[in-house]
Order: C-alpha cells, then sequence, then structure tokens
C-alpha cells in the first residue's frame, strides 16, 4: 500500500467522522429548540420528536427550513435573557461606591471594631 492510499483512507475516515458528529449537534440542537419552543403544544412536539426518532436526517432537515427562523429568534431571547441576568448578578455583588466603604469602616471605627490606623488605611484603599 501506498502512502497515499493510506492518507485518502484516512482523510475520508476524518471527513465521515466529522460529519456524523455535525449531525449529532444538529439533532441535539433541533431536539433542544423542540422542548424550549413554549409556542408549540405537546401534540406537535410530539409529532416532530417521532419524525426525528424514524428519519433523522431528514427530520432534521425539514426542521431547520420550516421553524429555523423562530429558532434563531429563540437562541437571540435565550442569550439576552442570560446577558440581562449576568448583568443583575454582577451589580449585586460588585463593591460598594467609596463613600459607602468608607461609612462603613466609619461605623466600624465608631464600634471600636477597629483602630484609626485600620481606619486610615482602609480609607486611602478606597481612595486609590
Amino acid at each position: 500500500m501506498s502512502f497515499w492510499e493510506n492518507f485518502w483512507d484516512i482523510f475520508w475516515w476524518f471527513l465521515c467522522v466529522y460529519a456524523f458528529f455535525a449531525f449529532l449537534y444538529a439533532l441535539f440542537v433541533v431536539i433542544g429548540d423542540i422542548f424550549r419552543d413554549h409556542q408549540m403544544n405537546g401534540w406537535l412536539k410530539a409529532v416532530w420528536i417521532v419524525f426525528l426518532a424514524f428519519l433523522p436526517f431528514l427530520g432534521v432537515l425539514v426542521y431547520l427550513i420550516a421553524r429555523g427562523k423562530g429558532m434563531t429568534e429563540r437562541a437571540m431571547e435565550r442569550v439576552r435573557q442570560n446577558q440581562e441576568e449576568a448583568d443583575a448578578y454582577i451589580r449585586q455583588v460588585a463593591t460598594a461606591s467609596p463613600t459607602e466603604e468608607i461609612s462603613k469602616a466609619k461605623a466600624l471605627l465608631d464600634a471600636g471594631t477597629i483602630s484609626p490606623a485600620e481606619f486610615e488605611k482602609i480609607k486611602s484603599s478606597v481612595l486609590v
């Protein structure tokens, strides 16, 4: 056997594996979209799942053609929601403003929890 015969066999094998995993990815994306779509009733979801179970390649193609635009809109809405939730969380856990930090340190100083030197250290670190 020559190198080129083996090379093309290996190339063909990698191409088939790539196509198989691409198909599986598309199939799982379609199934996920079916279950995330709140506008589709249960019977229609069941029909799509049966169609995908018995004719998976054709089912994925038909679903992408028939409902591809809706998939994109639902995915964009999910991304927007996730971004809003992440932003809200970041705002919630972000550090307070310098004046709030200084007032908290002043309250600790007044309560005797920290020394005046520690208060000045906190104050200088917040103002930097």
